[in-house]
């Protein structure tokens, strides 16, 4: 036994002769004997104990005494009786069915034709009773008056053993089946075969359905015979009566009294141990057994102190079930009982490793989330708040008038938890467990279903706070400082910030909970969205475990733009100093502190400006881009340039200059004639240095005096002047660096290639040039063979002796050349003054088309006989080192083939096989005579990674084909089956254009397919459009 659902009270005994049928009417037992008579029995007046007088129409709980005895109320044995409440009435079997009136026992009608009958079934809601004699089934109604009207009479194939109305149909036990009557047409319908041992039970229940025994099991079906569920009740031996008294089923066996609950799996309640039981009768308030000579009640034990047991003894959803049939009135009793239970069983689940179903017991409960983070020590939370020991639960003293019970000695103490609970706490064991994975994700789910609505009263409380400080209803009590950050931070939250404060504390706890678990992604997510994070809690936990990318939506989340920016400059120096980590390479690169400062453009500029200036040497391009594109005031950026970053300033007015030369302003114009004024001062003061010490012999090429080094970045970054004037203005002798840099300006990369080759003598010079040309161009969309700039490098490494032939003669004739040509303007022209201001405007500059560089350049457009040309010029020496360097440095930026094809014949290579673009080319040489210059295993480090770059390109572009073919087969298909519409022509079709049928007419159908128009209607609506749209309209 679980526990006392009933508790059982003999209200009468010594009953001769014996009970063969019991009614209850009101507080009345009516009790039919076996020698015929009706004994009516009523509570003893002489007891001390009466029950007050609400009792009147209720089983009372005290002993009855015999009130009346009706002598010769049958003739035979009384077989049943029933009460009908609604009509007055007694029903009564014996050898017929009889009606009496109540309470006097009036004789209101005999149905002869129920002679024999030995079943019957009473509907009261539409006043039915259906009865069993012999093999036939007869429905009689109610006429509202004194007598009954036969209905229908239908046979059936055996002899009826049990039967109840359901719905608009009868449930008939015949023979060893169960089958279900049509109550208009007699039809039968098979259920399913009843027991071979035990006799068929039919039983309705108040929900409609029925409960059909089959030996010991109870099995459910609907009003047409339809199984419900897969669940059955198990009886422990085959009941001969059922009675359903919400929550339990009580069942008479043929020694006891069962009682078990309607909640699936339908568990063991009670056992009530009584002998010779013969009847087991439903009442308003109780269950009436009736034995032989005596009858007992069992009156059921108040819901509250059956929620006490059954939470007592651990069995927390029985009790949970039970809680919910307590009644309306007292909801504030049942929402803290459930509560309270709730709490109760998530500690027992939770401590039996079923943390989940312990969550959702928790969130059931609406208890306090800082009460369930109580239970993770791991979980650091915010000082401010107040965190409930775990073995405090919620006070609850209900009514105790509603839960006393005379016949019980329990008391609802329901403020302590059990013993097992508390000892628990104190198991190291348990601690270690709180901390695995298991529990941190159940965790997590619990505080992702509470947040949704505790971050919406945080939402709607900050936004009242704002609204009544707007409005001035509170403008001396409020801080205006706490609203400086943007509304997803909260680091610091007002005292008075209940729902913010909750909010902060769940959103701390979950940012630390997804990180214990390895979600590191989830936790990005998180503060990335609105989100109430403590600043300082979960700052120290993400530097404790690296998680440098959430640290920054942190820091961005509240706005701590300057820290933010300070770790990503940290984290993009680190990447660099450790080259070997691709991954932290790629996500910390400067390009992300460019990302970061674009949405800062508008609201703090100078952060803008003073953290671009980290990133403006190695992404110079990019952070001039964001000055332009971010809207920051271009006076404002163009003096801290002058400041911080001088030889960028010249870029950056050079570009906004073309964006919008009629809208700069007139200092800006000035700036920029101060900056190309400086290349000319520069100049001069370099060659002035130069002749000195030429002069004294003094003169070495690597020497670089500040201003060489001011005039080197000036002729690089900037590229709005003529390099022509200033070529001219250089030594023939000296000065490789600027004239190589200006050769550069001009597009003439092969010369200025071969000055860092060959005269300056820096190969690293000269493939940083390449470098610098290869990315200035490779993000074009023009820009198909951005790597023949190296190739012109390579061809210089191949043919050194070419390329110093006749070099000088070279630049002279270049510059005579373009001095013939159409004359250029110098530096800037002469400012012209503008509406009689002094605003100065910069000239076009000339020559811009010559200071773009071709994709391809000028000098590396090679065709295939240039190149055996080169290779073929005998007697250079090849620059080995240099050519292999260059090869495995920059494999992936040149056309391998093309690069093959520069190399000399005597090259030896063994089936070396390799794609280029869509088509692979297959080398394959051997020499009979000569020496090989290059073996394969020094080719090694640039064709290996160009071969299975190649070979990864080739499967790529395959797949990418087979797709493509798929889905062009995919295409066809569908126009196939687009094409393959039929259209149904019948002798109701009609045009769409004229309204007349379409017959045996040429027809046409619009894409539609539903729309239909004669062909001739068809083509003169075509006729009519083609000469409306080609001739104008008329003008009156």
């Amino acid at each position: 036994m679980v526990h006392s659902a009933y508790d059982s009270f003999e209200v009468l005994s010594g009953c001769s002769p014996k009970i063969d049928a019991i009614a209850s009417y009101g507080s009345r037992l009516l009790l039919g004997c076996s020698d015929g008579s009706l004994k009516i029995y009523g509570p003893d007046s002489s007891g001390s104990d009466r029950s007050p007088p609400s009792d009147h129409h209720a089983l009372r709980n005290e002993p009855y005494a015999l009130e009346r005895t009706v002598s010769g109320f049958s003739k035979k044995p009384i077989l049943s009786m029933e009460v009908l409440a609604s009509k007055e009435l007694l029903l009564s079997l014996s050898e017929s069915i009889a009606f009496h009136r109540l309470p006097n026992l009036e004789t209101v009608a005999v149905l002869t034709k129920a002679k024999g009958a030995n079943v019957y079934s009473w509907d009261d809601r539409r006043g039915l009773l259906c009865f069993a004699r012999q093999k036939r089934v007869c429905i009689f109604r109610h006429d509202g008056g004194r007598g009954f009207v036969e209905v229908k009479d239908f046979g059936v194939p055996d002899m009826v053993k049990s039967m109840s109305w359901c719905g608009e149909n009868i449930c008939v036990a015949i023979r060893k089946e169960y089958v279900i009557l049509n109550a208009t047409n007699g039809a039968l319908s098979e259920v399913f075969p009843s027991g071979r041992l035990a006799p068929p039970l039919v039983v309705f229940l108040p929900s409609g359905e029925l409960l059909l025994g089959k030996e010991n099991i109870g099995v459910f079906v609907d009003q047409n015979g339809k199984l419900l569920q897969a669940d059955r009740i198990c009886w422990s031996e085959a009941p001969t009566n059922v009675i359903i008294q919400k929550p339990y089923a009580i069942a008479l066996l043929p020694r006891r009294v069962e009682i078990r609950s309607l909640r699936v799996p339908y568990p063991l309640i009670q056992t009530l141990v009584l002998q010779n039981v013969r009847h087991l009768l439903p009442s308003s308030n109780a269950v009436i057994v009736a034995l032989e000579n005596s009858v007992f009640g069992l009156f059921p034990v108040p819901l509250g102190a059956q929620i006490v047991q059954l939470t007592a003894s651990g069995n927390f959803e029985e009790a949970l079930g039970l809680c919910k049939l307590l009644p309306p009135e007292d909801s504030s009793l049942r929402a803290a009982k459930e509560g309270s239970i709730h709490i109760r069983y998530a500690h027992y689940l939770f401590d039996n490793g079923s943390y989940e179903e312990a969550m959702e017991h928790f969130l059931s409960s609406q208890v306090d989330i800082t009460y369930v983070l109580s239970l993770y020590p791991s979980i650091v939370l915010p000082k401010t708040t107040m965190v409930p020991e775990p073995e405090k639960l919620m006070d609850i003293s209900p009514d105790a008038s509603y839960l006393s019970r005379a016949s019980s000695g329990l008391s609802d103490d329901m403020d302590s938890l059990p013993a097992h609970l508390i000892e628990s706490e104190e198991n190291a064991a348990l601690e270690s467990k709180k901390l695995s994975h298991n529990t941190l994700m159940a965790l997590i789910k619990f505080l992702q279903k509470k947040r949704n609505n505790i971050i919406e009263k945080a939402t709607a409380e900050g936004t009242e706070e704002v609204v009544l400080d707007a409005v001035g209803d509170n403008f001396a009590s409020y801080d205006f400082s706490r609203f400086k950050k943007s509304n997803k931070g909260r680091s610091t939250i007002p005292i008075n910030s209940g729902a913010r404060e909750m909010a902060a504390i769940l959103d701390t706890a979950l940012l630390q909970a997804l990180l214990l678990t390895g979600q590191s992604s989830a936790a990005l997510e998180l503060l990335k969205g609105l989100n109430y994070c403590d600043l300082k809690i979960c700052e120290e936990t993400l530097q404790k475990r690296n998680h440098y990318s959430a640290l920054l939506e942190l820091y961005k989340s509240n706005s701590m733009h300057r820290e933010a920016l300070k770790l990503l400059h940290k984290l993009v120096e680190e990447s660099k100093s450790n080259q070997s980590q691709a991954e932290f390479t790629q996500k910390f690169n400067p390009e992300s502190i460019i990302e970061y400062l674009k949405p800062l453009c508008g609201t703090d500029p100078i952060l803008v400006l003073e953290f671009s200036m980290l990133v403006l040497e190695s992404c110079p391009t990019q952070t001039i881009e964001l000055f332009l594109s971010g809207n920051i005031p271009a006076d404002l950026v163009n003096s801290y340039l002058k400041q911080h970053a001088p030889s960028m300033q010249g870029r950056y007015l050079e570009l906004m200059l073309a964006m919008n030369e009629n809208g700069i302003s007139g200092n800006l114009q000035n700036e920029m004639v101060r900056v190309l004024d400086s290349v000319q001062i520069y100049l001069s003061e370099v060659l002035d240095w130069y002749v000195d010490l030429s002069a004294q012999q003094r003169w070495d090429e690597k020497d670089y005096s500040p201003t060489r080094k001011k005039l080197l970045s000036a002729l690089e970054s900037i590229s709005g002047y003529n390099p022509e004037p200033l070529l001219k203005r250089l030594p023939p002798d000296a000065l490789y660096e600027e004239r190589a840099i200006l050769l550069g300006k001009m597009n003439q990369h092969e010369l200025a290639l071969s000055l860092y080759v060959h005269k300056l003598h820096v190969p690293d010079l000269a493939l940083a040039y390449c470098d610098r040309v290869y990315e200035s161009v490779v993000h074009q969309p023009s820009a198909k063979s951005s790597g023949n700039i190296y190739l012109t490098l390579l061809q210089i490494y191949l043919n050194p002796r070419r390329t110093t032939k006749n070099f000088e003669k070279r630049i002279t004739t270049l510059v005579s050349s373009q001095n013939t040509s159409t004359p250029k303007v110098g530096l800037h022209t002469a400012v012209k003054a503008k509406g009689g201001r002094g605003t100065k405007k910069i000239a076009a500059i000339e020559g811009a088309e010559d200071m773009r560089m071709s994709p391809s350049g000028t000098d590396s457009s090679k065709s295939d006989g240039d190149a055996e040309e080169f290779s073929e010029e005998g007697g250079s020496t090849i620059m080995l080192d240099e050519v292999l360097d260059l090869l495995s440095q920059r494999w992936d930026r040149i056309n391998g083939g093309q690069a093959l094809k520069l190399l000399p014949r005597e090259t030896k290579l063994q089936s070396l096989c390799h794609g280029v673009g869509h088509r692979n080319i297959i080398l394959s040489s051997f020499l009979k005579e000569g020496l090989a210059m290059f073996h394969v295993q020094n080719l090694i480090p640039f064709l290996g990674p160009l071969l299975r770059k190649s070979s990864e390109a080739y499967r790529n572009f395959s797949v990418i084909k087979s797709l493509r073919q798929s889905e062009n087969l995919q295409v066809k298909d569908e126009l196939y089956k687009q094409r393959k519409t039929v259209v149904k022509i019948t002798s109701d079709s009609i045009c769409s254009l004229c309204r007349k049928k379409i017959g045996t007419s040429v027809f046409a159908v619009y894409p539609n397919a539903t729309t239909l128009v004669h062909f001739v209607c068809f083509r003169d609506s075509q006729s009519m459009k083609a000469v409306s749209k080609g001739s104008p309209l008329r003008k009156r």
